[in-house]
């Protein structure tokens, strides 16, 4: 049995993951979350975590946010902490810029989610066409929804409808989805 070991930055992500995974994975694949206090703790901690992970046939992903650093740099760093973990396979994957990009990327999800009405004939404006180039996507999915989106129960309400067949406007969702699907082929 193939077993995924996600290293999430926070509970939000972890949450989208579940509304996601389920149209995305086989029922087989045994999903596991490590979730940490942020970033920072994430760095601090992850070798250990994976170093000491026992279950067999475990494959690794690491997502973080981007925030302000950069995007290269970051997944660098993520790839040599797993390289020193003894995982240099482990899948890095970065939010750009947030998390709430892959939200922006899908305004039909939002809309879905929230029980809102017009945000999806939003998606073909400028600013959520490229929703990974807003350094400021949490703030952003706030002021579109009127203060209704908070991190948790927004995640919990939106990632079950977000697309997973590549036409979500945030390219670092369609490639943290490619990457998963890539993992349980291999």
């Amino acid at each position: 049995m193939t077993v995924l070991v996600f290293l999430l930055e926070e509970p939000s992500a972890k949450i989208m993951l579940e509304g996601v995974l389920p149209r995305v994975l086989p029922p087989e694949v045994d999903v596991h979350y490590i979730v940490f206090e942020g970033k920072q703790d994430l760095h601090k901690r992850m070798v250990m975590r994976m170093q000491y992970w026992q279950k067999p046939n475990s494959r690794f992903i690491v997502l973080r946010d981007q925030d302000s650093a950069d995007c290269h740099q970051v997944r660098q760093e993520l790839a040599q902490l797993c390289t020193q973990a003894g995982k240099p396979d482990a899948l890095v994957r970065i939010a750009c810029h947030e998390l709430e990009s892959f939200y922006l990327g899908d305004l039909s999800a939002v809309e879905r989610g929230l029980g809102m009405k017009g945000l999806a004939r939003l998606q073909n404006r400028h600013k959520y066409r490229v929703p990974d180039s807003l350094a400021n996507a949490s703030e952003e999915l706030r002021k579109l929804t009127q203060l209704v989106y908070q991190k948790v129960a927004g995640s919990r309400a939106i990632s079950p409808y977000l697309y997973v067949d590549g036409s979500n406007r945030s390219h670092s969702f369609n490639v943290l989805i490619d990457g998963i699907r890539r993992l349980i082929t291999i």
